[in-house]
This record gives structure tokens, C-alpha cells and sequence, in this order.
């Protein structure tokens, strides 16, 4: 699959862009030395904050780290991981679940780099929150955890509807990102708050679409 636009680690892996995924790499791993991030939900307080581009580039210099990752879509809302990648989205998490696929029969998609895998969205369900609520969902996540070192989820904002927070009780922690000018402060101390309250592990926040003239070279 060719590397789309979006996929800054990939179209232009010397740019401060780039750089600045692969600190983001090695940040996460040093601060989890104790309690290591197997698996890991990116999301944001509101929509349109840029949370499936962050995810997918944080996946690929995942996976440049030599580090097996798979990449899931667990936004049943407004899937994007699919487009970006572009890959079919036929199957997915959805029909994993649905289905009760067997270990030997997960929807992994090649997507051309090594060592990474993407779990597209599948059919969209009429209740995402159910969905990534049941007992399900957790075989679905040791499956998927069986067959590489790191587990990335793309989620659905926090403010906007309560299955981030239902599945961020099954995984290690979430990432928040928090985009430069556009999020709101009140939005993510709710979206903070939110998590908090289920006691979600918050591993930290991640700017994006600063101002290239900042101290953080473009990201």
C-alpha cells in the first residue's frame, strides 16, 4: 500500500515531524519501564483534533523501532485509520467480535511497513459503546496482544461519547493529544476528568499542529 499524505514518518522520515514521533517512541517506553504499555488508546477531547494522524505515524516509528505493532481502529464512529492507510475496511474489529474470530483468523492488514499490522474498523455497529464494553472486546484485545509487542488504538474523542472511556478500562493507558490553538482548555480538563473517574491511566498528552517557529520544531 502506498504511504498516504498523512503518514509524515513515512513520505518524509528526516523531517522535525518525523523526529518528533520517534521521541514520542522512546518517551512512552523509558516512562513505562516499571509498567511496561502493552496496549494503548490515542484520542482527544473533541472531533477534528487530529488523533488518527498521530496514531498512525506514533504506529509506524512504532514499527521502525522494531517493535511488532498493531494499529486498531476502535473508533466505530468515524473509522479513518482505513483511508489513511488505504486499505480495505470489509472487516475489521467489528467482525472479530461479531464473528468470535479464531487467533489463526484476524483481520491483520499488510500495510507495507514491517513489523506493523492495521485491524481496520469493519462494519459499523449500532452500539459502539456495547461493542467495546463486553467480554468480547477483552479476548479480542489478548489475541491481538499475543501477536505483538504493541497494541495502538485509535478511539473515539472523550467528550463526544463514553466508548473511550469503556475501553480505556481494558488497556494499559491512553494518550491524550491536544491540538495547538484549536483544543479547548475546558474540553480537556473534562476529558481528563472523565477518564479519571473510571480510573483510566492517562500516560500523558501529546501537542499537536504547533507553530513550526515553537521550541517543539514543528510538532
Amino acid at each position: 500500500m502506498a504511504a498516504q499524505p498523512d503518514l509524515i514518518t513515512l513520505t518524509a522520515p528526516r523531517s522535525r515531524a518525523a523526529e518528533a514521533y520517534r521521541t514520542l517512541r522512546t518517551n512512552l517506553t523509558s516512562a513505562a519501564l516499571d509498567d511496561p504499555i502493552e496496549t494503548l488508546i490515542v484520542t482527544t477531547a473533541a472531533p477534528g483534533e487530529g488523533k488518527s494522524t498521530v496514531v498512525a505515524n506514533l504506529a509506524v516509528a512504532m514499527a521502525q523501532g522494531e517493535r511488532r505493532t498493531v494499529l486498531v481502529d476502535a473508533d466505530l464512529r468515524r473509522p479513518a485509520l482505513h483511508d489513511i492507510f488505504g486499505a480495505p475496511n470489509d472487516r475489521g474489529l467489528t467482525t472479530m467480535i461479531v464473528e468470535e474470530t479464531s487467533l489463526d483468523d484476524l483481520p491483520l492488514l499488510d500495510v507495507g511497513v514491517e513489523n506493523l499490522w492495521l485491524v481496520p474498523s469493519g462494519p459499523l455497529p449500532p452500539n459502539p459503546a456495547d461493542i467495546l464494553g463486553s467480554r468480547r472486546m477483552e479476548a479480542v484485545i489478548a489475541m491481538l496482544k499475543s501477536r505483538a509487542d504493541v497494541v495502538l488504538f485509535d478511539a473515539p474523542p472523550v467528550v463526544s461519547a463514553t466508548d473511550t472511556a469503556v475501553l480505556g478500562t481494558k488497556v494499559d493507558g491512553v494518550l491524550l493529544v491536544v491540538a495547538a490553538g484549536q483544543t479547548r482548555r475546558d474540553h480537556a480538563l473534562r476529558a481528563k476528568e472523565i477518564l479519571r473517574r473510571v480510573h483510566v491511566r492517562v500516560v500523558g498528552a501529546v501537542l499537536d499542529d504547533a507553530p513550526r517557529d515553537s521550541v517543539l520544531g514543528g510538532y
